[in-house]
């Protein structure tokens, strides 16, 4: 059953990396930068600010590190755990993909890029649902913008892809309760 998965995974990835061409390589490995999105952070940070103040920001910074810390952690744990070759490191598929990322990688189940940012997008978008409450639905599709742009690079399976947005999502729900709960207990903040 496993194999069969994997091997629908495979297939899958072939067809949806092979829908790239050149005319949007250059876009794709521009949202899959982890540094193209530093504007939208500082903007998030902003509005956070903006609506809960100085003490509540520097708690959101702090949240904000342990959050991405803890998601690359356990990703790392995982792939090491797992070791699932990435697609670019495949010799069999070598010849049927497209491969345009600036370096392969050794292991990849389960992305840190889409499990950092679900998490972002989960824990931004409910701190921030009082007051922008679609702003949610624009963080998801954005995180599953760049969730799908580590296929289009050909790093990443489906499912290391889905599994990443998963646990970015548990994880993203998680931080945030933990910043309500320090927000409530040390800077009395109602919610």
């Amino acid at each position: 059953m496993i194999e069969q998965l994997l091997e629908y995974d495979t297939e899958l990835f072939l067809f949806l990396n092979n829908l790239g061409s050149t005319t949007w390589d250059g876009l794709w490995l521009l949202i899959t930068n982890k540094f193209a999105f530093i504007p939208l952070y500082v903007i998030l940070l902003y509005l956070l600010h903006k609506h809960f103040g100085v003490n509540a920001l520097l708690v959101f910074i702090v949240v904000i590190v342990l959050m991405i810390t803890f998601t690359d952690q356990v990703t790392n744990v995982f792939k090491r755990g797992f070791m699932r070759p990435r697609p670019c490191g495949v010799a069999e598929i070598a010849d049927e993909l497209r491969f345009i990322a600036v370096r392969c990688g050794k292991y990849g189940f389960f992305s840190g890029h889409s499990s950092n940012s679900m998490a972002a997008a989960v824990f931004a978008g409910l701190m921030l649902k009082p007051y922008y409450k679609n702003l949610i639905f624009i963080l998801l599709f954005w995180s599953a913008v760049v969730a799908y742009s580590r296929i289009y690079v050909g790093v990443h399976y489906p499912l290391d892809v889905f599994c990443g947005m998963t646990f970015g999502a548990i994880s993203g729900f998680g931080f945030y309760k933990l910043s309500k709960f320090l927000l409530r207990k040390y800077l009395a903040v109602k919610f």
